[in-house]
């Protein structure tokens, strides 16, 4: 996983897996989900990210213990 915020553009993108995007979707303004083949989440890019987010250029990663 690779988490990118672009300030100049100030776009903040969750890349999950790499592969040819075949489909985005826009739900929600400003949030544009990217499928794969069978509809495979590749990524989450979030336009306007510092209006969404106090931090956007922070990211903290946990992983649960299971």
């Amino acid at each position: 996983m690779k988490v990118i915020y672009d300030k100049d553009t100030d776009t903040l993108s969750v890349v999950f897996a790499s592969g040819d995007v075949v489909e985005s979707d826009e739900g929600t303004p400003g949030i544009i989900l990217d499928y794969g083949l069978g509809r495979t989440l590749l990524a989450v890019e979030i336009l306007d990210a510092s209006d969404r987010m106090t931090i956007p250029d922070h990211v903290d990663f946990e992983i649960a213990a299971t």
